[in-house]
């Protein structure tokens, strides 16, 4: 090779590995098609960097073949550790500066943000080609499940949601048990858990606090209406409020519904109804606080017959410690679920159950379990639960198409939007409507099967709760496809 030719390769692995994120790693895509970087290791950028970010991107490493090349967080203080682990990744604090001005040195960006802003992120990083792995739930509406989902198909990116279970052994079990026949045709399913551990049913702070140095609030706000700072919001209290969590549902639905969802092919619902705990204030008024998720809710959703159902499927979700009636296959002291959390199928030939993340998964009553033996017929994930953030990185070496993954937004989409679903009915179930005479309020939603058109993501019977299927974003925000 000419001194000129070893001087030009010098100054491109200088100026793409060394130049910004000041590691010896030059990213897959920049070789172009048909070559691979000397480490062959993923390149990874990370929006949300502090919590679930954190320990996000600490999994990837792990892996043994990724590299955490980028970091960025609204909040200082949340990404102070990250930073530490990985003193090497460049810092950023807005992810649409890093995007633009870093793009061509990574390949894949994980997005573990509060779930107000995992579509814009994900869908800014899919728009520039970007392999993209999201926290659950994959989004905060409907509509945007339902765009991400398209567009992972329309720029042919590697997708997955944090929903780890869905990788567990746990879930492949409970599938071959019903694939066998063992406990016959499901027509129920039960979910319960003890969540919210936040507060829920409050009214919004009155007090104004300063902000916390370190944390950029108009960008941590993002899409969401502008509001003064609250004390005790982040890191996790903000899951109970409208503008910004899911509540109960959006942290551990997916991990509760994904079971039931592949072992019986279910995908989009035909009905939900809920009903909610009230907060009464003196001399018994009805407290309405329409900024917090209620302290507690059941969903009904009514799923159509699949491919492996004989008929609908009822699917009951439940939170706030509500749980549904125990077996009668159960013990009196035999624990149900987890005790917090728990999945039950109820089949025309026996009922199974499992903890949450479809953990320890039983054929009940328990002897069952020593009775009834059935081959393994579905291969596992090595690593199972955990094995969730390796399998992502492996499916992005491999590109698109070329490796099955548990969570791909052509799951994960179907799933989210079933969980938003019943937030929908939750949400109109709490929601005042005054009477025409002026005396109190009626709760329309609260006695009313939502009837759900999937093609054009629209109720057809409450015309009120639609503004919430697809939210407007705050001015300047917009969700680009």
């Amino acid at each position: 090779m000419s001194k000129n030719t070893n001087k030009s390769r010098r100054s491109f692995l200088k100026n793409t590995a060394l130049g910004a994120a000041g590691f010896m790693i030059v990213p897959r895509h920049v070789l172009g098609k048909g070559f691979v970087a000397p480490s062959d290791k993923l390149i990874v950028a990370g929006v949300g960097a502090g919590g679930k970010g954190r320990s996000d991107l600490a999994n990837f490493y792990k892996s043994g073949k990724a590299e955490i090349g980028f970091l960025c967080d609204v909040d200082d203080r949340m990404a102070e550790e990250s930073r530490k682990s990985f003193p090497k990744a460049k810092y950023y604090k807005d992810w649409r500066e890093m995007l633009d001005k870093e793009s061509k040195s990574f390949d894949a960006v994980s997005v573990s943000t509060p779930d107000h802003t995992h579509a814009v992120v994900a869908m800014a990083a899919m728009r520039r080609k970007k392999h993209v792995y999201v926290q659950k739930p994959l989004t905060h509406d409907i509509h945007e499940a339902r765009m991400l989902t398209e567009a992972a198909d329309k720029f042919k990116v590697v997708t997955q949601m944090g929903n780890q279970g869905s990788s567990g052994d746990g879930v492949r079990q409970m599938q071959e048990w019903f694939d066998a026949g063992v406990i016959g045709d499901v027509h129920t399913v039960y979910i319960f858990t003890n969540r919210p551990i936040w507060p829920q049913g409050i009214a919004w702070p009155s007090a104004k606090p300063a902000v916390p140095q370190g944390l950029d609030w108009d960008l941590w706000l993002g899409t969401a209406p502008y509001k003064d700072y609250i004390d005790n919001l982040i890191p996790g209290s903000w899951r109970g409020w409208w503008d910004y969590g899911t509540g109960a549902l959006g942290d551990l639905g997916c991990h509760l519904m994904e079971a039931p969802f592949r072992i019986l092919g279910l995908q989009y619902a035909l009905d939900v109804q809920a009903s909610v705990t009230s907060v009464f204030t003196a001399f018994g008024k009805r407290g309405y606080f329409p900024d917090s998720f209620p302290p507690s809710s059941h969903a009904i959703l009514t799923f159509p017959k699949t491919s492996k159902t004989q008929g609908e499927v009822i699917m009951h979700w439940m939170d706030g410690g509500i749980k549904p009636e125990r077996p009668a296959e159960l013990g009196a002291d035999e624990v149900f679920g987890d005790g917090n959390s728990g999945i039950l199928f109820v089949g025309t030939k026996g009922k199974m159950m499992a903890s949450e993340y479809a953990a320890n998964p039983r054929l009940l009553p328990l002897k069952r379990n020593e009775e009834v033996k059935i081959p393994q017929t579905i291969k596992r994930v090595p690593g199972s639960a955990d094995g969730h953030y390796a399998q992502w990185v492996e499916g992005c070496i491999a590109g698109y198409g070329n490796m099955e993954l548990s969570s791909p937004f052509k799951k994960a989409g179907p799933l989210t939007e079933a969980i938003l679903m019943a937030n929908l009915a939750i949400k109109a179930a709490d929601t005042p409507k005054p009477r025409a005479n002026g005396k109190g309020n009626d709760y329309p939603g609260a006695n009313t099967k939502l009837l759900w058109d999937h093609q054009n993501m629209r109720v057809t019977n409450l015309e009120e709760v639609n503004q919430f299927v697809k939210r407007e974003y705050r001015k300047g925000w917009t969700l680009d496809f």
